[in-house]
């Protein structure tokens, strides 16, 4: 009886470890502002709408609408291979709710930054701020 009762603490004991392996995207400081009502951010418009903006990040960030005052941004370098990958994430063109990496084959939610599949790690998010009316600002 004993001896259950010690594997089982050792077992759940185990089981409850976090990972405390970091994010393999490195972590460069920036902070921008966008102005929405310009033509490049439209489809930043409505609720659903994403686009890229590619002067900050590792390798370029990917800014998703998630609801009518909610914003995340996520970066464009792939989580999934120690080796940086040529091009950076793209969305699927029959899911856009998808960032997809050409080099590894890995998939990420772009909702969450989750793990569709292929990754040991979700997507580096950044901070995002919005003022209510036309401006966006996004930072780590």
């Amino acid at each position: 009886m004993i001896r259950i009762f010690f594997f089982l603490v050792i077992f759940f004991g185990l089981s409850c470890t976090k990972n405390t392996t970091t994010n393999p995207i490195p972590s460069i400081p920036f902070d921008v502002t966008i102005h929405l009502e310009l033509p490049s951010y439209s489809s930043l418009q409505g609720v659903g709408g994403a686009c890229y903006y590619d002067n900050c990040g590792a390798q370029g960030i990917v800014i998703y609408r998630k609801s009518m005052d909610e914003f995340v941004a996520f970066d464009r370098q792939s989580p999934a291979s120690t080796v940086k990958c040529a091009f950076p994430l793209v969305m699927d063109k029959l899911n856009m709710l998808q960032l997809n990496d050409s080099c590894t084959g890995a998939k990420f939610s772009l909702y969450d930054g989750s793990i569709v599949s292929g990754s040991n790690f979700g997507l580096r998010q950044y901070q995002t701020s919005w003022n209510g009316s036309n401006l966006l600002r996004i930072y780590n």
